[in-house]
This record gives C-alpha cells, structure tokens and sequence, in this order.
C-alpha cells in the first residue's frame, strides 16, 4: 500500500507520519505530481492559514492536481477547508471539492475562538467515520469552521452544529485532527486506509 502526503507549507505532516507508521505504513511525503497520482492512498494534511496555503498550492499547481486525484483522499483539518469552496480566513477561492463554505465562529456567550481541545463528534450517517469507533471524543483546533451540508458524514457542536467530517465521491475530511485523537483518532485513520 503506498500512501502520499502532500507536502507543502503547512504543519501537522511529523504526526500525521507517525500515525502512519503505527499502522505498519511508511508514507511517501511528496509534492511530487506523478508520486501522488500513482498512490493507493492521499493525505491532505493542514496547520495554517487558508489564503497565505492556498497561494503556495497554486505555486505548486498542487490546487490544480488535488481535485483531479481518482484515489481515496484525505483532507486534515485545514486541508478539509481549503477542499470547500471558500473561506471567510482571508477572503479566499479554495478547491471547490465540497460545495461549501468555510466561517469563522462568532462566539456568542463568550465562548473561546479557537474550538481547540477534545470534543464529543456525531456520526450523521453510516459512513467511515463510525466504524469500530466506540469512543467518538475527537482533538479539535480551528477558529473556522464547515456548516452542516449534504456531505456531512459527522458533525460537532461548538457555538453552534457544524461538519466534523465530510464525504463526496473519493474525497474524505476531518476537522478534527485524528493523528492527534488517541485511539479513535487513529481508528478514523485506519478506516480510511481500508476504503
């Protein structure tokens, strides 16, 4: 089984490894065209900043690949936002993949912004976030975050309901960070290792 990461300038790629390889995986991190299109498998990690990635993704024609791939593929976190359509977090045009937006959370009871620490997900339907997973306390850090859409798979409350995974045709994301959930997290990678 050969997995890519795509690397490019964001963070979180060390962990995501390792989880990986706990699996018994040695991942390929590449921004290597030919490299990612030939894997059985791509992850989409992010730590960042949707406009300043978005325009290193165009730097390296990697928002042009990433849509086309035909493989399961994984977005992280902010690689599940820059796969919407656009983000309130420097007025950015991202992929396009989900047909969503991305907000900023408005807190309302003096909430803190960023959602960051374990929060409780719910499985919206069937689907590879609910299998084998018993413990569904996921690792959140985000100030922005996916409305609920038609391909929410999962969803968490902070402030308000919003998609704490996604799923369309073979595009899969989390906005939780599941190489940083302990055992469920590492449930979620696993499930969709096996898609």
């Amino acid at each position: 089984m050969e997995v890519a990461i795509i690397k490019y300038n964001a963070g979180n790629t060390q962990s995501v490894i390792y989880a990986l390889e706990r699996l018994g995986i040695s991942p390929l991190l590449t921004n290597d065209f030919e490299a990612i299109q030939k894997a059985d498998k791509v992850i989409f990690p992010g730590v960042g900043e949707a406009s300043t990635t978005m325009k290193h993704l165009k730097e390296l024609k990697l928002d042009l690949l990433i849509p086309t791939l035909k493989q399961p593929v994984l977005g992280i976190c902010l690689g599940m936002q820059l796969m919407c359509e656009y983000s309130e977090e420097g007025d950015t045009t991202c992929m396009g993949i989900f047909q969503a937006p991305v907000k900023r959370f408005s807190p309302v009871n003096g909430e803190k912004v960023p959602h960051m620490g374990w929060n409780n997900i719910t499985t919206a339907r069937d689907s590879w976030t609910s299998s084998g997973i018993t413990d569904q306390h996921m690792y959140f850090v985000h100030s922005f975050y996916v409305p609920v859409t038609a391909d929410t798979v999962a969803t968490c409350n902070y402030i308000e309901d919003f998609s704490a995974a996604l799923a369309k045709d073979n595009f899969y994301a989390t906005q939780f960070h599941p190489e940083k959930s302990a055992r469920q997290g590492q449930q979620i990678i696993k499930n969709f290792i096996e898609l």
